[in-house]
């Protein structure tokens, strides 16, 4: 190889590094913050920043935080954001194992909510997702400055929209108030929606 070849390839390696880096120290801090949050959502925040040299692949982003041993077992440890014991009708859990139990063999077929706080400057932010069951992609998102129904609502309007197929889909939450909420059911109802 040439002499220029090699500097080029040591120049895009020590690149990669440097942007690694900036990567991993980002996570650190916001771990810092919330040490339990999940690749999924660090990878939404590096993308969400104005700074787009922090921009980064999923998968990419999971390879870096294995090899580096940063991974967080997937277990819910975020603040309380459900009061499950609420006036609404609660939905029977259809992703629990038993003959009623729906899989999510295809996208768009199980979709399911969430609700993350994310640290800001000036307090907190509450981030409402939806994400498709199956191929793991946020389908819908809304970030507010509380858990208010209407916030879930547009989360779930958008993915909606952003919806290709007409088939049979459930919507699993964890059946906090927000989703049990009138207002909520009432978008189910209208296109159709089974909610779990």
């Amino acid at each position: 190889h040439s002499r220029q070849a090699w500097y080029q390839y040591n120049t895009r390696c020590n690149k990669r590094q440097e942007h690694h880096a900036q990567i991993l120290d980002f996570v650190a801090r916001t771990r810092c913050r919330q040490p339990r949050i999940g690749t999924r959502k660090l990878h939404y925040l590096l993308n969400m920043q104005a700074d787009k040299t922090l921009n980064i692949g999923r998968d990419r982003l999971f390879n870096l935080l294995g090899e580096y041993r940063l991974l967080v077992p997937v277990k819910r440890a975020y603040h309380k954001t459900t009061n499950s014991h609420h006036r609404f009708y609660r939905h029977p859990n259809l992703l629990k194992p038993g003959p009623e139990q729906v899989t999510a063999l295809e996208p768009e077929q199980v979709w399911v909510a969430d609700i993350t706080y994310l640290p800001l400057r000036s307090g907190t932010a509450c981030l409402s997702l939806v994400t498709d069951a199956c191929s793991r992609k946020i389908v819908g998102y809304h970030v507010g400055e509380n858990l208010q129904t209407e916030n879930v609502v547009k989360a779930f309007r958008q993915a909606l929209r952003r919806r290709k197929t007409t088939g049979p889909l459930v919507h699993h939450s964890d059946r906090g108030l927000q989703y049990c909420s009138v207002l909520y059911q009432s978008v189910h109802e209208r296109n159709g929606i089974t909610c779990s």
